[in-house]
């Protein structure tokens, strides 16, 4: 047996792979890898995008569990797997998601309120109103807003029937789609495990980002009871979480040792370990991260402060994320709603058909504009026609509107770090589209990487239970793991960036104020 597959799980001494469950926006996959950092199978499917009504975006708890059951059925079977092969298991999942279910009887009281819904604009408007908003951006990192899970559950309490009263017995409980997937492995309703990790919570608007705990004066915000929430542990953890149910899809007991949210996994699957390294995520939404270390730096120009990761007793790793919502979703759109592309391939073919965007702007502001301008009250336009512009044009804008929101974020992490940075490491489902990454580069002026395994997301949770077991040694094993697959260099002129961003900057005012928060 050579190096790179030599067993090193402690909790399963002769285990040569770590699993990882990426519970995402539009899908839930299972992946396997071994040491080498090399995916050894998956199983992917996709759930439903329940949308109730203007603003709102819903999935189904039980759907996404059943769907982690297949998923991780289906790898280990076409592998032929058996627990004791897997040295640890991690999670990954969409952050600020919030589920709220029985403890006593595991059903969800409603769907689950998805990160892009906007139906609590008016709670983050209260908030920001009347200077609570300041006190959130203080301990928590964030501004008030949709995005984020704490006014998701203030607004279950409120309007579904009986959580209020539930969550004051104890029976009702909350977690983001880390914490129900964990829960249900480890035995949901027969000792199931509520727990989340610190990244997961950095996104609630509830904790304290130096004490990492919850903090009462935040809960008071949102008259959210501490005994809903779930508790709050390392992203890697020696002490595992709790062990998968030999009931469940697995059969077996196996260490669940980790957890992050999906952009901080992405973070640690980049090996973005040091301050300063940077990476991008381009997915249902788009999400640059800056690790800055040990310091909590506080954003003056629209980002976000958030836990990167914490390894075990060492102390919390910190980020500066720029996070929009509509990448990917945006060539959804195109697919769905407007039916002029087949598959989200086909967005490729179709952009390359013309040389530019023939003037015209997509800004996909769906969900309002998130970072920096935290717009609710802005909605998507397109700008610019004529009758010129076909079909192609508007596919070319789409990829050009996923670079210059990237754009928009590099340029307020730059002016917050004063870090310039001078190679974007990038990686997800929107990185396959090679148009899309030239035009990335060409737009920011810098090289773009991506790396030999694009889905960094599970690769991070892998890595992150991994080493919480001894399957790796420490982080610099993982650096040797990191392979570049390819790089875009700039072929823009100067000139060219200035104007088309210009332009942009231009459209983006013109989606602005649109939809009244406030009546």
């Amino acid at each position: 047996m050579d190096d790179c597959s030599t067993p090193r799980g402690k909790e399963h001494p002769l285990a040569e792979f770590v699993a990882a469950i990426d519970q995402g926006t539009t899908s839930t996959r299972a992946m396997i890898f071994d040491h080498a950092g090399r995916e050894v199978g998956r199983h992917q499917l996709e759930h439903e995008q329940i949308l109730p009504q203007a603003g709102w975006v819903e999935h189904n708890p039980v759907e996404i569990w059943e769907r982690t059951w297949s998923v991780l059925m289906s790898v280990m079977t076409s592998l032929d797997l058996t627990p004791g092969d897997l040295a640890a298991l991690g999670v990954t999942n969409q952050r600020e998601t919030a589920v709220v279910w029985n403890r006593r009887t595991g059903r969800p009281y409603c769907n689950a309120i998805v990160w892009q819904d906007t139906r609590t604009d008016r709670i983050a408007a209260a908030l920001e109103r009347d200077g609570r908003g300041e006190v959130i951006r203080h301990k928590a990192g964030l501004p008030p807003a949709t995005y984020f899970s704490a006014g998701k559950v203030a607004w279950i309490l409120e309007n579904v029937d009986g959580v209020r009263a539930a969550a004051e017995r104890g029976d009702a409980i909350f977690g983001t789609p880390d914490t129900w997937v964990i829960w249900n492995l480890t035995g949901g309703v027969n000792g199931g495990v509520h727990v989340t990790d610190v990244t997961n919570a950095s996104r609630t608007m509830l904790m304290n980002l130096e004490t990492l705990d919850w903090d009462d004066e935040l809960l008071s915000f949102f008259g959210i009871p501490r005994r809903m929430l779930p508790r709050i542990a390392p992203s890697s953890s020696p002490e595992p979480y709790g062990y998968t149910s030999e009931q469940g899809p697995l059969g077996g007991r196996v260490p669940i040792t980790a957890s992050l949210g999906d952009q901080q996994a992405a973070m640690v699957g980049q090996v973005c370990l040091s301050a300063g390294e940077a990476k991008n995520t381009y997915g249902t939404g788009n999400f640059l991260l800056l690790n800055t270390g040990e310091n909590i730096v506080r954003s003056a120009n629209g980002l976000l402060t958030t836990v990167c990761y914490q390894f075990g007793d060492a102390k919390p790793v910190y980020a500066l994320e720029g996070s929009i919502a509509v990448t990917g979703s945006a060539i959804q759109w195109l697919r769905d709603q407007l039916g002029i592309i087949g598959g989200a391939a086909q967005s490729e073919a179709l952009a390359r058909q013309v040389p530019d965007n023939g003037g015209i702007y997509f800004v996909p502001a769906f969900s309002g504009l998130f970072a920096p301008y935290w717009r609710a009250d802005a909605r998507g336009a397109i700008v610019g026609l004529s009758r010129f512009n076909t079909n192609a044009h508007l596919a070319r804008a789409a990829l050009e509107a996923i670079c210059y929101q990237t754009r928009d974020v590099m340029e307020a992490m730059e002016a917050d770090s004063g870090v310039r940075l001078e190679v974007l490491k990038v990686d997800g489902g929107v990185t396959a589209n090679e148009l899309c990454m030239q035009i990335q580069a060409d737009v920011l002026g810098v090289e773009v990487v991506r790396p030999v395994v694009a889905e960094t997301t599970a690769l991070g949770a892998a890595y992150a239970a991994g080493l919480a077991v001894g399957f790796w040694s420490d982080p610099t094993e993982l650096r040797a793991n990191w392979q570049e697959g390819r790089r875009w260099s700039p072929a823009w002129s100067a000139d060219q960036r200035a104007a088309g961003y210009a332009g942009w900057r231009k459209a983006v005012q013109r989606t602005l104020d649109w939809v009244d928060v406030e009546p």
